[in-house]
């Protein structure tokens, strides 16, 4: 990893603006207006709809069923299918220039799935990397959680939860690594993604979606996102300004 500047986003006026600053990073990194980026925010409700889901019939309901949950419909240039968040989900925005971007495409969500995996690990999750029947936005590197046997955690939760999706978008010069920690109030997510893939006709099994309080009650963003920083510390990535 390049020596990363952490922006630690507290704008929270527009869901739409939020994914565009994404985009804006990405573009003055290849443009080598700013170097290694890691960008951390806490997003508005919103639904973030794949490209491939805007060519669905169902495109326009879904819109809708994100709008009645008070989820703001927004369409992001990273792959993967339909996926919400809130207030309760930490999004990491990892950016990097790099001369042939698409080197090593497939090997990052390899590494970045196994490196939060380990951060969730290290708050008390049994996190592991692989999709799950049925989730949402299903990725082969997904970090999902597993209730541990013998204990109370998980609320009677039988089965794993996917708690971080993950996605990538290369352009020439730089690449963008996205992911989305689900840690806490995970009823509205669930909700409004059962709405959702069932306008858009897609398979979906609600069971899937939770959120990381769920197996660590009282776990919170913060501790997600201060085990994140430390990993990246301990992994030497960090510019020393932060």
């Amino acid at each position: 990893m390049a020596p990363l500047a952490v922006i630690e986003d507290r704008d929270t006026s527009d869901a739409a603006a939020q994914l565009a600053r994404a985009a804006e990073l990405l573009d003055e990194v290849k443009r080598g207006l700013r170097g290694a980026t890691l960008r951390l925010y806490r997003p508005l409700p919103t639904m973030a709809f794949g490209q491939r889901d805007t060519r669905l019939p169902g495109f326009e309901a879904a819109r809708a069923a994100s709008l009645s949950r008070g989820f703001e419909p927004v369409v992001r240039k990273a792959g993967g299918r339909a996926a919400a968040y809130h207030e309760g989900t930490l999004i990491v925005d990892h950016i990097e220039p790099a001369a042939e971007a698409m080197v090593g495409h497939r090997h990052r969500f390899e590494v970045f799935g196994e490196l939060y995996a380990e951060v969730l690990r290290s708050v008390g999750v049994d996190a592991r990397v692989g999709e799950i029947p049925g989730e949402y936005c299903p990725g082969e590197y997904s970090v999902h959680g597993v209730p541990r046997e013998g204990t109370t955690a998980g609320g009677g939760l039988e089965r794993p939860i996917k708690l971080v999706g993950t996605a990538q978008r290369v352009v020439s010069g730089a690449w963008l690594f996205s992911s989305v920690f689900v840690v806490s109030d995970a009823l509205p997510v669930r909700a409004v993604l059962t709405d959702v893939y069932r306008a858009l006709e897609l398979p979906f099994d609600p069971s899937t979606a939770g959120a990381a309080d769920d197996l660590v009650p009282g776990l919170t963003v913060d501790a997600v996102e201060q085990s994140l920083l430390a990993m990246y510390a301990e992994q030497g990535a960090l510019a020393a300004a932060h």
